[in-house]
């Protein structure tokens, strides 16, 4: 995964730009550009603005502004295991 690093983060985080393919993956689509509320705070940002981390069993996004988790990405014998549950809303873009 590359990436560069978000604002407000070690730099232990990348971007969600580098999650780019594992989106084609998933949802077949790449929602770098789709708009992501935060269920937390209610702050939107693309998805390429918020920070990922990698260190986890599987990539992990955070919300910039207050760090809450977004969505959890997790491979499980085989089968994409994804929490979206942080998330309010996830609009991808020209919709």
């Amino acid at each position: 995964m590359t990436g560069s690093t978000p604002a407000g983060h070690e730099s232990g985080a990348l971007d969600g730009n580098a999650l780019a393919g594992l989106f084609v993956d998933v949802f077949g689509l790449d929602l770098t550009a789709a708009a992501a509320t935060c269920g937390t705070c209610t702050s939107t940002f693309r998805v390429a603005e918020l920070a990922v981390f990698t260190r986890a069993p599987g990539p992990v996004v955070r919300c910039p502004r207050c760090d809450s988790p977004l969505m959890v990405f997790l491979e499980r014998r085989g089968i994409a295991c994804v929490d979206l549950s942080g998330l309010a809303l996830l609009e991808p873009a020209g919709t």
